[in-house]
């Protein structure tokens, strides 16, 4: 009897054993059916994402950052919970540098092949380990031409009194002061303290004609008439033109900011092989086709261009454009705690515009708030009496 006892609970345990282990595989394998995708906003045709899920069998957690500095944070953060992020070249090679990259299994991107050759090999990722390129372009300024009567050929026009409150300018600190620091005929890599104090002072000048400060926010403002002015992405710029047709996009005769966006893996991704899979699908030119068309950014993809509309084509900055502009580099600590403080001072110098850089609104939040709080403490005070 006490045999048979022995017999069942030997059983009964290597039932209950058994059944964890499967349930452990289990566990793995439904992990590794999620890939958990980190792209800045209104960067994708969403539809791509539920045809790769039903292709595949993968789920995809999508969620979205505002800037590459957000991204950087949280992946910086150490708790990387991200499959696949989308930053720009400085950033890569940022992550690079920090070793927050995972290097690419390229025998599972067979749709590399696609990628054209002048996109490789680029200075953010010169051995072409840890990226695949996304969507590039330049940075400029849209504009109505039926309030701006003048030509528009450099950014001395964002200055201009006239156009008080229809000016829109980048809530992003490399961004907004790349732009500072070009019109002042300096190199929007700047490291030079003085250079970029100079860039700051002259954004601070700026704050009481500018109606507010956006990232994607801008499509709405302008495609709806809200401002004459803008500080834009190449790609925005062609997405609100298609929509408000009136508009122009120029590249200042300065120069200005060439970027090249493009795929990475954060060091330590829980499903490195399920991201390897959807940015193959990515690249796939028909796919890669289908999200130009959504977002209206420039293609590295030299099969998706040739299938390209003639139209769209002329639309692509010319050589002689491109060779005013700089790539963005990745810079040294002390230089980038520069500008950090320098944005700092930015956005917390008095203006009375409610939309200044994310900062001032983060402080005016904390003194509502602050205020809030003693009111209360006063009225508890007061009644306790």
């Amino acid at each position: 009897m006490k045999m048979h006892k022995n017999l069942i609970a030997l059983i009964s345990a290597t039932i209950l054993i058994s059944s964890s282990l499967i349930g452990c595989v289990g566990s793995k394998s439904e992990s590794n059916k999620v890939i958990n995708v980190f792209n800045c906003g209104d960067y994708i045709d969403e539809e791509l994402i539920t045809k790769f899920e039903e292709e595949t069998g993968y789920k995809v957690e999508y969620s979205t950052y505002d800037t590459n500095e957000i991204m950087y944070s949280k992946i910086k953060s150490g708790s990387n919970q991200y499959d696949l992020v989308f930053p720009s070249d400085y950033m890569i090679e940022k992550m690079i540098n920090e070793d927050m990259a995972e290097k690419i299994n390229f025998d599972n991107i067979p749709n590399y092949k696609y990628i054209d050759d002048k996109f490789k090999n680029l200075s953010y990722d010169p051995n072409n380990e840890y990226s695949v390129p996304y969507m590039w372009g330049t940075i400029g300024i849209i504009y109505n031409p039926e309030v701006v009567k003048e030509e528009v050929n450099s950014w001395d026009i964002l200055w201009d009194k006239k156009y008080d409150k229809e000016i829109i300018m980048f809530n992003s600190v490399r961004d907004t002061m790349a732009i500072a620091l070009s019109k002042l005929g300096y190199s929007m890599n700047s490291t030079n303290p003085e250079e970029i104090k100079k860039a700051a002072d002259i954004l601070i000048e700026q704050k009481p004609i500018v109606k507010a400060w956006f990232v994607d926010q801008v499509k709405d403002a302008m495609i709806n008439d809200e401002a004459a002015l803008a500080t834009v992405w190449s790609g925005d710029a062609n997405y609100i033109i298609s929509e408000n047709p009136k508009l122009e996009y120029v590249v200042p005769e300065e120069g200005s900011n060439k970027w090249f966006d493009a795929m990475v893996i954060p060091k330590g991704a829980p499903n490195k092989e399920g991201a390897e899979a959807f940015i193959n699908f990515l690249t796939d030119p028909e796919n890669s086709l289908q999200n130009v068309d959504y977002i209206q950014y420039y293609t590295p993809n030299w099969k998706t261009y040739e299938m390209l509309d003639d139209e769209v084509k002329e639309s692509y900055p010319t050589d002689e454009t491109l060779d005013k502009c700089e790539v963005f580099k990745d810079l040294d600590r002390d230089s980038l705690k520069i500008y950090d403080d320098e944005w700092i001072r930015i956005g917390s110098t008095s203006t009375n515009n409610s939309t200044s850089p994310s900062l001032l609104g983060f402080l005016g939040m904390g003194l509502f708030l602050g205020i809030f709080i003693l009111l209360i403490l006063y009225l508890l005070k007061k009644f306790k009496k």
